[in-house]
């Protein structure tokens, strides 16, 4: 791969991207901050703290990295991602990430950017995921109305339907 040459899933991103104003040396010096057999699936530019950067959805997490000056990179490894929110203005959007009790805001992402973003998030977020034996083993039942909460949290969030909460609710009732 020539220096230039921007790896296949970074650039297929790219490509995506409608906005590209602010990202030009995060989006070349992505490739560092990435872990290993990491897969780029999403980007969009948006200002987080102190100036813009880019944000980038990976298979296994959301990363913002600002190049420059200052210099700023988070990741958000996605199994703690409780929520993301998408509200838009008249040009541009926030984008609100709820991790393990705190939120981050990304702001002035690019409308149709933000959405893709989110959506893409979200799918991550309500795709069903193995539960580890030991808990299913330890599953008795007890913390049910706890988790039928936690559900409610997701639907009122966006991250569940109304349709899978009632689905997953179900579920766990005719556990008790």
């Amino acid at each position: 791969m020539a220096k230039d040459e921007l790896r296949p899933d970074i650039a297929a991103a790219r490509e995506r991207m409608r906005t590209k104003i602010g990202g030009g040396k995060e989006v070349k010096r992505l490739v560092g901050h990435l872990w290993e057999d990491e897969h780029v699936e999403r980007m969009t530019t948006g200002s987080y703290g102190a100036g813009t950067g880019l944000l980038v959805l990976t298979d296994r997490r959301l990363l913002f990295v600002k190049e420059g000056m200052t210099k700023k990179t988070e990741d958000f490894p996605l199994e703690k991602v409780s929520s993301v929110q998408w509200s838009s203005g008249l040009a541009t959007g926030t984008i609100t990430v709820f991790a393990s009790g705190n939120k981050a805001e990304i702001k002035s992402v690019n409308k149709t950017d933000g959405k893709e973003m989110t959506d893409h998030v979200r799918h991550h977020l309500s795709a069903p995921k193995a539960a580890p034996a030991a808990a299913v083993q330890q599953d008795t039942g007890a913390d049910i109305p706890g988790q039928i909460q936690k559900l409610a949290e997701l639907r009122d969030s966006g991250v569940l339907t109304t349709e899978e909460f009632e689905a997953k609710k179900a579920e766990l009732l005719s556990r008790m």
